[in-house]
């Protein structure tokens, strides 16, 4: 208490004329309308200010959560294109009691997203981690893309994580074709600049251009893709004078350096599939 009375004896002065001060500041306030209407636009724009910055932190730790919103979204979206259902050639349809099913056909395609928690994209051979394993529905020879297009392939799976074999790896083959016409080729890595693959096997009829779309392809080795998926854009073409096919140099859609989330996609019908071909009589 001692110490309190010290400091105002000590500050009188100050603390007499920042009273006064308030008491003018208040008195020219309330009883002039136009000092009182600037006052109040100081004090609206610095309340509003303070807000602003208030809701700009706010807005950055919602950040994660605003981003694994929008990735369910898109997943939920992918399951709902058409290109996830195919019907069987058959006029004999067993309706289901779902209305998408019955307008869409089977669904043959469901897409998963997982987050990204590992990748490489400066080594030989690159791969991928994502936080999804067998436990949530992952498997191998799962086909993997990402927001602007394809991205690998899974080859293992633990309990809660998955390795993907990343297009830019050299042991990578994926079939694609080019929208223009349709003409398919392997799309690999020649382990050079991670924002090109090359399309090799391409007709040299198929006419391509620099500019052309490059989709995975209708008829896919793998079975995994659906079709129709973007790959990238042609940048170059590369005549093999020695053959009839060209080699196309693809500025990949995927941006490998900067991939967060993903998407795994689950061939439905692929089973049922293979177990036909393997009963394929041997020549």
């Amino acid at each position: 208490m001692r110490n309190i009375f010290l400091f105002i004896r000590r500050f009188f002065n100050l603390i007499l004329f920042l009273v006064l001060q308030g008491a003018g500041v208040y008195i020219l306030t309330n009883y002039n309308k136009t000092h009182q209407a600037v006052l109040g636009a100081v004090a609206n724009e610095v309340t509003g200010s303070v807000s602003k910055k208030y809701n700009d932190v706010e807005y950055y730790f919602h950040l994660k959560a605003t981003n694994d919103s929008l990735v369910k979204e898109n997943a939920r979206l992918h399951n709902l294109q058409a290109s996830s259902f195919e019907s069987a050639d058959t006029t004999n349809v067993v309706k289901i009691d779902s209305l998408l099913k019955d307008t869409m056909g089977a669904r043959k395609f469901l897409f998963m997203e997982a987050k990204v928690v590992n990748s490489s994209v400066t080594q030989e051979n690159n791969y991928i981690t994502i936080h999804r394993g067998a436990k949530q529905g992952i498997q191998p020879d799962m086909a993997v893309i990402g927001p602007d297009g394809i991205v690998g392939k899974v080859i293992m799976v633990s309990d809660n994580y998955s390795r993907i074999m990343s297009l830019l790896n050299r042991k990578s083959k994926v079939n694609a074709m080019l929208k223009n016409g349709f003409y398919t080729g392997d799309l690999e890595w020649n382990g050079a600049d991670p924002s090109y693959l090359m399309l090799n096997n391409i007709s040299k009829s198929a006419k391509a251009q620099k500019g052309d779309t490059v989709l995975t392809s209708n008829v896919s080795q793998s079975l995994s893709f659906p079709p129709g998926l973007m790959v990238g854009t042609v940048a170059e073409v590369i005549a093999d004078k020695g053959s009839s096919f060209l080699k196309l140099r693809v500025k990949a859609a995927t941006n490998f350096y900067s991939l967060q989330y993903v998407y795994v996609t689950s061939n439905l019908q692929l089973q049922e599939q293979k177990t036909l071909e393997a009963k394929t009589p041997k020549d």
